[in-house]
């Protein structure tokens, strides 16, 4: 995070004569909030108003283009994971702030407060379709889904649970990349996240790896892209750096929906 500075610069004032002047307002893509308080939301991929019952019922996809809305880990568990089956695991981990930065305290009770979680990330053990799983689904609204030395451990330990119990481990991926605030620590979760991917291999027990929209950085970087099947949406943007920074580094032009699910399967 950079410091700036704004010089102060006088400017000369001229006497202008005063017209009518008609205020141009652009609009701003907004993400659709299917959790707001409202029964209507628009979608993105049709532009239709759609009722959010309807979107409930059908799964979290708008019932006139199947396009996906954004969910939460706990939707995620619950569309997964046979219903009465779900055992949660470490709910009280939290992060302690370890590298004392600024505000990063203030923005972690906001955080809490905001989606009534303790991290970005929901890991435990459930049944799907009557086999017992080990599963983690990561949560975009919990500080952009970034991960921090705590929801590098939980993953760890959820691929633990597998090897310990020898079952099918699920990791439902979202995220920003690695959190910032935690420096290092945070980038150490990639090795640690992986290594543990590793001994799961070592056992012959699957991973399957869900990256979903959107998917970037150290998380694209590590475990999200380790899964002995990848499984993703339509349209879902997965990727490590920006298509902006990749155009201003091969000094070349991205071919059309670049870093969408689709081009990264062919």
């Amino acid at each position: 995070m950079g410091i700036f500075s704004i010089n102060k610069k006088k400017y000369a004032t001229l006497k202008i004569e005063k017209k009518k002047v008609e205020k141009k307002v652009e609009s701003k893509k907004v993400e659709p909030n299917i959790t707001g308080s409202g029964l209507w939301v628009k979608c993105p991929g049709c532009n239709e108003i759609i009722y959010k019952r309807d979107i409930k019922k059908n799964e979290m996809k708008c019932p006139n283009c199947d396009s996906y809305f954004k969910m939460s880990g706990k939707q995620r568990i619950e569309l997964l994971i046979d219903k009465d089956t779900f055992e949660e695991f470490d709910v009280d981990l939290s992060t302690k702030d370890p590298l004392k930065f600024p505000d990063y305290a203030k923005k972690i009770e906001s955080a809490k407060i905001k989606t009534k979680l303790k991290e970005g990330v929901i890991s435990g053990v459930g049944k799907m379709f009557g086999m017992e799983v080990s599963i983690a689904a990561m949560d975009f609204s919990f500080l952009g889904g970034s991960m921090g030395t705590v929801v590098g451990e939980k993953i760890t330990r959820a691929i633990e649970r597998g090897i310990e119990r020898k079952i099918p481990v699920i990791v439902v991926a979202t995220s920003g990349g690695a959190r910032m605030h935690e420096g290092i620590l945070s980038l150490m979760q990639m090795v640690k996240t992986s290594a543990a991917l590793d001994r799961l291999r070592e056992n012959g027990i699957p991973f399957i790896s869900i990256p979903v929209d959107p998917t970037t950085g150290g998380v694209t970087a590590s475990f999200a892209m380790l899964g002995d099947v990848i499984i993703s949406e339509p349209k879902a943007l997965i990727g490590f750096a920006g298509p902006r920074v990749i155009e201003q580094t091969i000094k070349q032009k991205l071919p059309e929906g670049f870093q969408l699910s689709e081009f990264v399967q062919d």
